[in-house]
């Protein structure tokens, strides 16, 4: 799914006059699987330089080489993420394409809920007419999936719990609150 997007992209996205990317596509190069485990580790440097558009690339070439790879799943979701921050349109599609390929009933509860509260920090930031409600909505369900992650976790691994007081003192910090249910308004028969 992630490679049938990126092929969409590139078919009409132009890099010279009268060339696309796709004309380029079988260029591509392959990644051998002997080079996966430093091309994860430079995935995660690009992340860490706030780059995600180079850790996606890097993820793709390793998925293309090995499409079970759990590090590179979890690396191109962060990374795709990482875009909500500056506005980038990441879909719905895309990431629960990735968080369906996770192995772990708990990476898949965890990595939802980081999704989720992503989501509702990037909305907060954007100051626009609802986006409150719709962070509060976005950190409760980050917060639900938090609470599913951990009761299932592994001994000694409290990520999700930190998580989910992250997501507990942000809401509190900002006063967000739920939307108030609208009243209903019944018109009188005549």
């Amino acid at each position: 799914m992630v490679l049938a997007l990126v092929e969409t992209a590139t078919r009409s996205t132009t890099i010279e006059p009268g060339v696309t990317i796709a004309d380029h596509v079988s260029e591509l190069k392959s990644l051998s699987k002997e080079a996966i485990p430093a091309a994860l580790e430079k995935a995660e440097r690009y992340r860490l330089l706030n780059e995600p558009g180079e850790a996606e690339s890097i993820c793709l070439d390793i998925l293309k080489a090995d499409p079970e790879n759990q590090r590179a799943i979890i690396t191109l979701l962060l990374a795709l993420t990482d875009r909500f921050e500056k506005g980038y349109a990441v879909s719905d599609t895309q990431t629960k394409e990735l968080l369906s390929r996770m192995r772990s009933d708990y990476d898949r509860a965890y990595y939802t809920g980081i999704v989720a509260e992503r989501r509702a920090k990037a909305k907060l930031r954007q100051n626009t007419p609802d986006c409150r409600f719709q962070a509060y909505d976005l950190f409760r369900e980050a917060m639900n999936w938090f609470e599913k992650a951990e009761a299932i976790r592994p001994p000694g691994h409290d990520d999700a719990l930190l998580r989910w007081n992250t997501c507990a003192r942000i809401t509190a910090r900002n006063n967000l609150v739920a939307r108030e249910p609208e009243e209903r308004i019944e018109f009188p028969l005549e």
